[in-house]
């Protein structure tokens, strides 16, 4: 008889298995975004379902890769990075969704995040509130590069990462319930130069960065910051980057094995696309 894990989670409630998870492993909230991701790969297999973790294992360029959802918000995002992590992922890209805050940004725009605001209050169970939630260099090399051999309208900075989708953010709740500082959120995160919300990023860098790992993120804006409307206009678009720029670790991590070097930096397409930052409007 297998034996039950010690904990509800541990292994996915022991539905993997040492060797099932690749170094490399995309990590969108949805468990539908699965499906779009592994439809890019040479191959994949469903190997656990537990609770809202959809894994998915298989081969992209016939190197191993893993997609794993990890749910809404910062406590079950850090028990997708543990398990992920304990099983041998090294390298974790989060592809989402999300809202734009400066002026210049459009839905279908893409948001790279260089680092988040720890407001997602899990990360502070792991570490105090001083240390920083940043992203690894190569890999957000990488999907700057990919962004621009896609062509993509693209935004590279910091995003904010929340503990509610509602209140946490500044939005109005039930019954027109809110608070002082909501009232102030949204325009002290505007000034301070925040680039996008979500409710991830902040628990991947930190606990990342804890276990030595590498961590990236890439969100696409489905929020018209003008009207409020949501439109998915660019997740089919933002899963494409994600899968270039793994394409392109597999090959930078290749390299470095072969020439003994540390880091590699990207190799910029001939063309480099003319977008629009936040900070052109700005000056």
């Amino acid at each position: 008889m297998t034996k039950l894990p010690e904990y509800i989670h541990e292994r996915m409630g022991g539905q993997l298995q040492r060797g099932q998870v690749a170094d490399y492993v995309i990590v969108p909230g949805s468990q539908n975004r699965i499906a779009k991701i592994v439809s890019h790969w040479d191959e994949n297999t469903q190997l656990a379902h537990h609770y809202e973790f959809l894994v998915h294992s298989g081969k992209l360029n016939g190197q191993p890769i893993t997609a794993c959802s990890t749910g809404i918000g910062g406590r079950s995002t850090s028990i997708a990075i543990d398990e992920m992590a304990s099983l041998g992922a090294t390298t974790f890209i989060r592809v989402g969704v999300t809202g734009g805050i400066q002026p210049g940004m459009a839905v279908g725009d893409l948001v790279i995040a260089s680092g988040a605001v720890r407001m997602d209050k899990t990360s502070e169970h792991y570490v105090f509130p001083e240390y920083p939630a940043v992203a690894d260099v190569e890999v957000t090399c990488a999907l700057i590069a990919s962004a621009e051999s896609e062509n993509c309208n693209y935004h590279v900075g910091i995003g904010a990462t929340a503990s509610s989708f509602y209140a946490g953010q500044g939005i109005t709740c039930l019954n027109g319930y809110r608070t002082t500082r909501m009232d102030n959120l949204a325009a002290d995160i505007k000034a301070a130069n925040v680039y996008d919300w979500d409710t991830e990023t902040a628990t991947i860098f930190t606990l990342c960065n804890l276990y030595g790992l590498r961590a990236g993120r890439i969100n696409v804006i489905v929020d018209d910051p003008n009207t409020g409307l949501h439109s998915p206009t660019g997740e089919e678009k933002v899963i494409k980057v994600v899968i270039e720029a793994v394409k392109l670790l597999m090959k930078w991590d290749k390299s470095k094995l072969e020439t003994n070097q540390d880091m590699i930096l990207p190799e910029y397409p001939s063309h480099i696309h003319d977008h629009k930052t936040p900070r052109d409007d700005h000056k």
